[in-house]
């Protein structure tokens, strides 16, 4: 039997309407409602939400939950969204992601793998909006984001909010980070926390980078540390070949929070059409052992990360609009950007692959967007 997951409908009911009951017209789970599966039919901005909720007169309002008529206006939907707690909003979303995880769990002697990654929303900034940087912790399986708060404007300052660790579950977890959070703190919260982490050793670290090119200079002196992978494929008109190789060389004469072995990974590209080559290469370290993670399991890893950076730039910025989003009063820009990391995570659990396809198939059919929130039974 298949397992259940838990209908986005129940965790919006956990968020607190602190409101006053007189005067209050439309439940504020209704409303997060409306705005999670109208992102889902592909819509972007408060004003069309509130008018696709109310196309359908009374069928559509009464099924994502409004006790009046018709469901509320755009002003309206936008003063209740600015007014509420946008930490809340998101780390009851991220409960129910956790939820999720639980629910689809890895087949077994699979690592559980995590992206750490970052964006900015760029639409909001020109406006002053507060807090427009924010991270994302995705789960490499599900591609589902995890743990995505708003962070200060400048994020290579503070890249990890220091709260924000006691949220986020290392321990026994693989975290891959990108090239601006590979810094020492952050290394040695995952290290000190019980998780492992995989990290690009890039121009920000000069002394890690140089250590790790040291070690690659002369690979004949350390040739007993060292162990490679490799991997061709071909598709979309090109031949990609990815070599990795590690080495253990450095351990004990560095001082890089829990670092194992060193790695790097060369990737060639020819085009098969034109002939033209490309070469790229990335260096990087990991506290993985060579017994926890052999050079074909770490090329994986890095890979991954890649794939779960491009697929999450990709469909925020690109897909949902993200970057074009205007809203700057008081937590909408949270409490947006939450309900987009909802309404995409659920079609990567419901097994859409092609985030814009689902959304244009949902758009002409809106009732099984609300089927699929769980609003109303499956057919």
């Amino acid at each position: 039997m298949e397992p259940t997951l838990r209908p986005l409908v129940a965790s919006l009911h956990e968020i607190p309407d602190p409101r006053y009951s007189r005067g209050r017209r439309h439940p504020l789970v209704a409303m997060l409602a409306l705005v999670c599966v109208a992102m889902r039919c592909g819509y972007r901005s408060s004003s069309a939400m509130a008018e696709w909720g109310r196309c359908d007169g009374q069928t559509l309002a009464r099924a994502l939950g409004f006790t009046q008529a018709k469901a509320p206006c755009a002003a309206t939907l936008s003063q209740v969204l600015r007014q509420r707690d946008g930490n809340v909003v998101e780390a009851t979303r991220g409960a129910w992601a956790a939820s999720v995880l639980t629910t689809l769990p890895p087949v077994p002697g699979e690592l559980a793998v995590r992206a750490i990654d970052g964006n900015t929303l760029r639409g909001r900034r020109p406006q002053g909006a507060p807090a427009v940087h924010r991270l994302s912790v995705l789960s490499h399986r599900l591609g589902l984001p995890l743990w995505p708060p708003a962070v200060a404007d400048k994020p290579h300052a503070s890249p990890v909010p220091a709260d924000g660790w006691r949220e986020l579950v290392v321990e026994g977890r693989v975290m891959t980070v990108d090239a601006l959070r590979t810094q020492r703190a952050i290394a040695d919260r995952i290290v000190q926390g019980g998780g492992d982490d995989v990290m690009p050793g890039t121009g920000n670290q000069p002394q890690l980078q140089h250590a790790i090119q040291l070690v690659f200079h002369a690979p004949h002196l350390l040739a007993e540390t060292m162990a490679t992978a490799e991997t061709v494929a071909s598709g979309h008109g090109r031949l990609e070949q990815r070599r990795l190789t590690a080495s253990s060389g450095r351990v004990g004469y560095s001082d890089w929070p829990g670092l194992a072995q060193a790695f790097q990974v060369a990737r060639a590209v020819i085009m098969q059409k034109s002939g033209e080559h490309r070469h790229e290469g990335v260096d990087g370290v990991t506290s993985l052992s060579q017994a926890q993670a052999g050079p074909g399991r770490r090329l994986s890893l890095v890979r991954q990360h890649w794939s779960s950076e491009d697929k999450s730039h990709g469909v925020r910025e690109v897909t949902v609009d993200e970057d074009r989003a205007q809203g700057r009063c008081g937590s909408i820009p949270q409490v947006m950007a939450a309900c987009r990391n909802t309404a995409r995570g659920w079609m990567h659990c419901a097994g859409e692959t092609n985030i814009a396809a689902a959304c244009r198939r949902f758009a002409a059919k809106p009732w099984a967007a609300l089927a699929l929130s769980g609003l109303i039974p499956q057919n």
